[in-house]
């Protein structure tokens, strides 16, 4: 489950990690109350669990109280990526010379912890990490042992920061990680890490992604339990969202991330992982379905299923409704092999849906429908 802005925030501030001054708002007139009492200019974010909400016009700065009270205004209640702007977070718009990246992760392929960092830290991270691979630092770190001093020194060194920066480092790595094994994360990310002009580290933004399980069997409780992920969890879905535009449908975990690797290698861009299970019916499919059609950033479903317990004809009844519900609303590319899989085909053929039973051909035809204007 990702946790909101706001919420990761608080924890930041919490655990000592040092943070902006920041209200949250959900009217127009709280906005300009807060940025009065924090002191313009300041920082309206949109709180949403969707990526790319700044490039969405979801992250102002603002210089003026009109423009606080005219920018929230328009931000209150609209749409980003398809979620509504429910609050605001007002924050202090912090001058900084440079914007790092620091994050952990799980690393499930050596069964470890992983922290990650780099100079280059901002908006654009990912696009310019896979250009400069070289810039980001791995540390891993043994579940069993834990994080070490040598472990956030060695960070340190390689970022090649001063000794009061790195010192400044050092803590804040320690405190992140607290977070992260006390509310088992998935991901406990700060991006960026700004450091001020006069050497300070601030954390400016806040992203965190606590396992499912965890929230289940422990019982956490969060502020905001909304968005895509928890609505998807509500309808018993097994779903993440992404940042592309294709939606990955498939039974089964190991599939569906054999799938979105097979996209993303293709030159395509996964928009979610949706894992339907074992044995899925067709509601179950009809479910998910809509449940994926009805998302804005989504351009394209590519439904990848290999039936055993899951019955090929169930889920060729799933697609017919979805296609008579949403008719060609969204592109769909539908892979269907395996139990009662003749039966399925028929279905699928009675209402001229096309399909494919080999899945390189599937996922190439995903990424070029994919890559079509709509």
């Amino acid at each position: 489950m990702r946790i909101i802005e706001y919420e990761g925030l608080r924890l930041f501030s919490e655990a000592g990690i040092p943070t902006p001054r920041f209200s949250v708002v959900d009217e127009p007139e709280r906005a300009v109350e807060a940025a009065k009492h924090i002191g313009l200019p300041v920082v309206l974010k949109a709180q949403v669990l969707v990526g790319g909400r700044g490039k969405a016009g979801g992250v102002r700065l603002v210089e003026t109280i009109e423009d606080v009270r005219s920018v929230a205004s328009r931000l209150l209640g609209s749409e980003i990526r398809g979620e509504k702007v429910r609050k605001l977070i007002v924050a202090e718009a912090v001058k900084h010379s440079k914007e790092l990246y620091l994050s952990i992760i799980v690393d499930r392929a050596s069964n470890r912890h992983l922290i990650l960092s780099s100079m280059m830290g901002g908006v654009d991270v990912e696009e310019l990490l896979k250009n400069h691979p070289e810039a980001l630092i791995k540390v891993p770190i043994d579940p069993l042992t834990g994080l070490r001093e040598w472990h956030t020194r060695k960070l340190a060194a390689h970022l090649n920061l001063s000794t009061n920066t790195s010192i400044q480092l050092q803590d804040i790595v320690r405190k992140l990680y607290n977070i992260y094994t006390q509310y088992c994360c998935d991901l406990a990310e700060i991006n960026p890490l700004a450091l001020t002009e006069n050497e300070k580290f601030v954390a400016l933004d806040a992203k965190i992604i606590v396992d499912d399980n965890a929230v289940r069997i422990k019982g956490f409780r969060f502020a905001e339990e909304t968005g895509a992920e928890s609505e998807a969890e509500r309808l018993g879905l097994n779903y993440v969202e992404l940042d592309g535009d294709i939606g990955v449908v498939c039974n089964g975990a190991g599939l569906t991330m054999a799938t979105m690797d097979l996209i993303h290698t293709l030159g395509g861009r996964p928009g979610c992982f949706l894992d339907l299970g074992g044995g899925a019916s067709s509601e179950r499919v009809f479910t998910a379905l809509k449940f994926l059609l009805n998302r804005p950033h989504i351009k394209l479903v590519f439904l990848n299923v290999l039936g055993g317990i899951t019955r090929c004809d169930e889920v060729a009844e799933g697609i017919v409704r979805a296609f008579d519900e949403f008719g060609g609303s969204k592109k769909m590319v539908v892979r269907l092999v395996g139990t009662r899989e003749e039966e399925g085909k028929r279905i699928l053929e009675s209402r001229n849906i096309e399909y494919y039973t080999r899945m390189l051909e599937a996922a190439e035809a995903a990424v070029k429908q994919a890559a079509k204007p709509i």
